[in-house]
Parts: structure tokens; sequence; C-alpha cells
């Protein structure tokens, strides 16, 4: 277990080489401060350079809210300056996360709102329970989604859903959500973080090089033309093809036993 700052905490299990990224602000539903905002840039950074981890669940400690978004209060106090300065740190915890080389899932319950909503979003999968309630608002407050959402959400939805969801900044409950893609599974009330964790324990299962290669392939060519993804995939493939991964899974279904990943 380790602490970035005051707000975030990074859990391991080495037996399963799942890391468990969470959002530790209870008191303000995690609302992301700048403190909060450069926390989550310094543990992504560090989960990036770990190669014992294959998968990392982004979590809550809050029972009512995955993340409300911006720190509102906070900003309210900025002057325009301060806004700008503060800019490159809220920055960094998004893509930080957008960024993670490994499969990444969020678990989500409650509100996620905003740039929480936009944390999810910068994952490549989530599950939510029953609570959740999610939604892009910031035209209702006089800003727009700056933590990717207006990029990440047609890539989910398309973009005629997307323009319908922010322009409205209207929240979307859970059946709903799930409906429209919004969220990947849909699971029991408060069974968020379990079913998340227990998803991410079967990814990280298989070959660490693999995973990281496919993941590398799915970013980087999605909304290419076809030969220009194929080229992402064919570059992807070449650095798993003569990995030690790539022996010792070939071999290990030969001799019919789990493989033992170098992750190499």
């Amino acid at each position: 277990m380790t602490r970035y700052g005051e707000y975030v905490e990074v859990r391991k299990d080495a037996g399963t080489h799942v890391a468990e990224l969470v959002l530790d602000r209870p008191k303000a539903m995690n609302a992301v401060s700048t403190s909060m905002a450069t926390s989550i840039g310094e543990a992504c950074a560090a989960l990036s350079a770990d190669r014992d981890v294959r998968a990392v669940v982004l979590t809550s400690s809050n029972e009512r809210a995955f993340c409300v978004g911006a720190d509102l209060k906070e900003r309210n106090r900025f002057t325009d300056a301060e806004l700008g300065r503060q800019r490159p740190y809220a920055r960094a915890a998004y893509t930080g996360v957008l960024q993670l080389p490994m499969p990444t899932i969020a678990a989500v319950h409650g509100f996620a709102l905003g740039g929480g909503f936009e944390l999810a979003l910068s994952c490549d999968l989530i599950v939510a329970d029953a609570t959740a309630v999610v939604g892009l608002p910031e035209v209702s407050v006089g800003v727009i989604p700056g933590g990717g959402g207006t990029q990440l959400l047609p890539r989910r939805v398309g973009a005629a859903r997307a323009a319908e969801l922010i322009f409205t900044a209207r929240r979307v409950a859970a059946e709903e959500a799930r409906a429209l893609g919004l969220v990947d599974e849909l699971v029991a009330e408060g069974a968020d973080r379990t079913e998340a964790l227990a998803l991410a324990s079967r990814i990280a299962a298989h070959s660490p090089v693999g995973l990281r290669a496919a993941k590398r392939a799915l970013r980087t060519g999605w909304g290419m033309a076809l030969a220009a993804g194929l080229e992402v995939e064919d570059a992807a493939w070449r650095t798993v093809a003569f990995s030690g991964d790539r022996a010792e899974g070939v071999a290990a279904f030969n001799e019919k036993r789990t493989p033992e990943w170098p992750g190499e």
C-alpha cells in the first residue's frame, strides 16, 4: 500500500498482479482538487513504470460517489491566472489514467459526474453498480468537459448521442447508462469493486507483454483508416512475437500447463 499525497492510495496484490488506484477524499465525495489531481498523476506515473502490474482498477473510498468531478469550491476562489496555472495538473491526472499501459477498469457506484465520469471514461472498461449516476454536466456551470469527455464519450456512444448528453448536461442512471453503452457491466448494488477486481484478476492471468501490446494497438489504431490500423496492429504484434511471453505461452499450451509469464 502506497499513499500519494493526502487523497490517493495504491494497493497492489502480488498474487494477482492487480493494482487498485483508490480515490480517497471521502468528505468531499472525491472532488478533484489541485492536490488530488497532482497525486493521481504521480500514482499513474509510478504504476506505468511498474512491470509487475498487469491490470489496474480505479475505485473510490466514498460510499455515495465514485467522483463528483472538479472541486468547484476550490475553483471558485481562483483568479483567471490561477485557473490557468492549475490546468496542467488537472490534465496530467486524466491523461495519467488514460495512458496507463496496462488494461484499466473503473469500478463506479453513486455519482460519477463531470471529471469523475471522465476518469472512468479514461479506463478501458467500466463496471457500475445499480446506484451509479453518470454524466457530463459541465455546460451547466459555464465550461465544457475538459478531462477528455468530448473525445472519449463519442468513441463510446457515437457523435450524436455524445452531443445530446453533453449539450443537455443530463445525468443518466445505471440502467439507462448500461443500455446506452456509457458503462460496460452493470452489477448489484455494492458489488462494483468486487466484480471489477475479479475481472481484473482474470485479465491479469494473461501475458503482461501481450496485454500491453493489445491495449496499445486498440488505443492507437482506433479511428484510423483500416490499412493504417492494420499497420499499428502489425507493429504491436512484432513486439510480442519474439518475446519470452510468446515462447512461454506456446510451450505451456503444448505442455498443458499454466504459463509462468516472464513479462518480457
